[in-house]
């Protein structure tokens, strides 16, 4: 992994954050008009699949051009495109899945520490 790959991984990583936190987001909004915490994450999940699918998509085929090119001058760039480009790929299955999955198990986890506590 060379120091240009790591610019992309960094850059990757705001995007990730930044789509992770816009999911939980939604999911405390539904929450807070009284759903449950499994339906919040599943209307998420649904609700912002476009948003977060079409971010993707068009910065991953905006990097296309880059990983394409043959020229000298863009070997130098092609590994931070790689990173990022197929990073956030992997991202957006992580933020439209992984993301609500994780919040219902913590949720649940949460939940029954605190009936131990009273217990």
């Amino acid at each position: 992994m060379s120091m240009i790959s790591l610019f992309g991984v960094i850059a990757l990583g705001g995007v990730v954050v930044n789509d992770s936190l816009v999911m939980v987001d939604f999911i405390n909004k539904y929450r807070k008009a009284g759903h449950t915490t499994v339906e919040a994450a599943l209307e998420a999940g649904s609700r912002r699949f476009r948003a977060v699918l079409l971010t993707s998509l068009t910065t991953f085929f905006g990097l296309v051009p880059m990983l394409m090119e043959k020229s000298l001058q863009a070997q130098v760039i092609i590994p931070m495109a790689i990173s990022l480009a197929f990073g956030i790929l992997f991202a957006t299955v992580i933020t439209l899945i992984l993301i609500p999955v994780w919040y219902v198990i913590l949720d649940r986890f949460t939940k029954q520490n605190k009936l131990r506590e009273f217990a």
